[in-house]
Parts: structure tokens; sequence; C-alpha cells
């Protein structure tokens, strides 16, 4: 078999399109491999379908997938067409898409690669300046994000997550019923709510239709829940709730350990569950005996396990615990304590509507682990666009129809 029959076969091109050449230059480590179509072909309009003969051609090239561990090049004359219904076109070539300097299976492979390593890593590796696989994962992210239906979601998480300092947050929604990231915005205020009904509605889906919507306690997300949700019904994400009691906890150590040198170094004996600390560790929180300390952080700490011991009761009995637990954390003499009990109450049907739903953002923190991988791939990312773009890669189960 020639050469030509090889890179032809290799290539998978069909009529009226032949390798005609090929140079490989073994100093730059490079193959470039020439294709050419037969004169009197007839090409598909890209408009209507309809076979044209050539109006004119244009040279144009494509990086391809290494040959070995050469870089290789296709190269080719690109026929207008002269259709007699849509005029003067261009035709699209079966290994590249229009506009692209890559073929399909070299962006297949980019693809594959940042969802595995950063960005920037994935650009040394293929020998490409990391803009260029910027546009290639925008445009399979955004083309899989235009077709993906949205008709079909009724409960939703929201939560923001820290994308760098100076408090610059992304504020995430997740379907919490297929775990999938829907949407990533900048900011964590009432906007982001309604910035996120209007990418609902340009996927098929109705902002009417949110039946339940699961976030913390922000007042931000809460107004903006209400004007962009207006049937969602609130459930307070348990986790963060269990989180407002462990801050005010650690807010009593951190006071009282200037008089009580032994609370140092402890936070972690305080804030873990019992079961999750290791056998030294449950032997130092022994010791402290918080069970029948009269420490203040003890007594934190004993309302800190009785708040969680709330999901643990049945439905019918959740608001009578609570109410003592409020009772009991009002009456503590503990600042902390009292102030957070206090946003449990302001709150109070969002919390108990967890015995409803049944639902929290336990999701989405799954999921954010994907998130804190997303921000490193996207390590030295130039946008909001490109941190949220890896986020629907690694995060939305969106679908590309890459080819293999």
């Amino acid at each position: 078999m020639q050469d030509r029959e090889l890179l032809q076969s290799a290539l998978g091109l069909a009529p009226p399109w032949r390798v005609v050449r090929s140079e490989f230059d073994a100093a730059r480590r490079r193959l470039d491999i020439h294709l050419d179509f037969a004169a009197g072909s007839r090409f598909a309009c890209a408009s209507c379908g309809a076979a044209c003969p050539a109006y004119d051609t244009e040279e144009a090239s494509w990086r391809h997938l290494n040959f070995f561990q050469h870089e290789a090049y296709l190269h080719a004359r690109v026929p207008r067409v002269e259709c007699k219904s849509c005029g003067i076109k261009r035709i699209a070539v079966p290994w590249a898409r229009s506009g692209s300097g890559f073929t399909l299976l070299f962006e297949a492979l980019v693809m594959a690669l940042v969802q595995a390593m950063p960005v920037r890593a994935a650009a040394r590796l293929v020998g490409e300046h990391d803009t260029r696989l910027w546009r290639i994962i925008h445009h399979y992210v955004d083309k899989a994000r235009a077709a993906a239906d949205f008709s079909d979601v009724h409960r939703v998480g929201v939560d923001e997550t820290a994308v760098r300092r100076g408090y610059q947050y992304v504020s995430l929604f997740v379907d919490l019923d297929r775990s999938r990231i829907l949407f990533a915005t900048p900011g964590k205020d009432a906007d982001t709510l309604e910035a996120f009904a209007q990418d609902l509605r340009s996927h098929r889906g109705d902002p009417k239709a949110i039946t339940d919507l699961c976030c913390d306690m922000s007042p931000a997300f809460i107004k903006g829940a209400a004007a962009s949700l207006p049937n969602a019904a609130i459930t307070f994400d348990k986790f963060h709730l269990v989180k407002l009691i462990n801050d005010a906890l650690d807010e009593v150590r951190r006071n009282e350990q200037r008089a009580v040198p032994d609370l140092k170094a402890t936070r972690h004996l305080w804030l873990r569950n019992p079961t999750t600390l290791s056998p030294l560790q449950a032997e130092r929180l022994e010791i402290l005996n918080p069970s029948k300390s009269h420490l203040k952080t003890a007594r934190a700490y004993r309302i800190r396990l009785a708040f969680q011991d709330l999901y643990k009761q049945p439905a019918q009995a959740a608001e009578r615990y609570l109410k003592r637990w409020y009772f009991w954390a009002t009456h503590s003499r503990l600042p902390p304590i009292i102030t957070a009990a206090r946003a449990i109450k302001r709150n109070w049907h969002g919390v108990l509507r967890w015995f409803d739903a049944r639902i929290s953002n336990g999701i989405l923190e799954g999921l954010n682990s994907l998130v804190q991988a997303a921000k490193a791939k996207a390590r030295g990312y130039r946008s909001y666009r490109n941190l949220c773009a890896i986020i629907y890669l690694l995060a939305g189960k969106l679908q590309f129809g890459l080819p293999t």
C-alpha cells in the first residue's frame, strides 16, 4: 500500500476528497498531508444540501492528531459552491468544523484532556497556546448547553463558592433530582436568582415550575427566590444550619480559652462528631468531660449535638423538639449561641420544611469537589466565563457529541 492510500484510509476520507501528497520533515518533527478533489466534483450546499459545482477555492490548514510523536497537519483547497437556490456558499469539510484550525478528532482529544488536567497543562502537552484550547472548550460547552433541556427541573439547590480572594464568588444552581449543575454565575446576591430564571427559560424550563429551593439563610437568596421563583418553597440547608451552630460554638471556645488554656488547639474536638474522632482525640475530649463539665464550651457543645439530633426526630415531633431546643439555646447565657438560635427562629418554617421536602444541598456539597477540581483546571483563568465553562464540563452532565 502506498503512503497516500495508507493516509487516505487512516483519515477515513470519502470521495471526492483524496490524499494527493504528504511531506515529512524530520528536523521539524512534522507531517503535512495535502488533500484535494477531482475537477468537476460536486459538493453539498451548506444551506439546502443540494449538490453544486465548485465556484472557487481557498487554501486552509488544520492541526490533526499527532503522527507518532510528530505534529500532523491537513491542508486542502476548500471550495465555495454556486447554489441556484442559496447563492454562493462555503462548504463544510467532513474532518473539521467551520472556523476551526483543528480537526474534529484533535478537538475531541483536547476535550478529553481538559477533563483530566488543568487547561495550561493540556496546552503544554499538545503544544498549543491555552487561549486556543479555551476557544474549543467554549464552543462545545456553549453548544451542549444550548441543547440542554431543563423542562423537567422542579427541585433546585443553590450555594455560593469562593473563587478568589477579595470576596469574589460564583453561585451554583444544581438539579437536586439529577445531581447536575444547571447554572453558574458570578456573585451571590438576589440578581443571581433572576439570572437563573432567565437561563431556565432559555433551556425550555419554567421558573414557575420550580416547587422547591434549598439554600442557606442568605437574605439575598430569600429575596431573589420570592421575586424570581414565585412557587418555590424554601428549605434551609441543614449543613449550613449545623455550620451556623458550629461557628457559634467555636466563638464560645475562642472567648473562653483566654481564661482556660486547656481549650487551646481543641477546635476539631468540639466541631467533629464523636463517632469521627480518632482514638487520641476521643481520649482528649473525654478528659475535658463535655457531658458534665461546667465549661461554657462544653455547654455550647451539648447544645450543638442536640441541634443535630433534630434531624433524627420523626416529622410529627420535629417542631416540638425544636421549640425545646430554642428555649434551651436562648437561655444558655452564651451570646454566640443565642444569636444563632434567633437566626433559626427568624427562619423557622424554612428550617422545619426539611421534614416535608427532605432535600438538602448535600448533593451540591458532593459536586463541590468537582467544582474545586474545576478551579484547579481553570488555574490562571482570565474570566469567570472560563471557570463556569469548566464547571459545566465537569459537573453539568452535558452531551457533547464528540467524535471518537
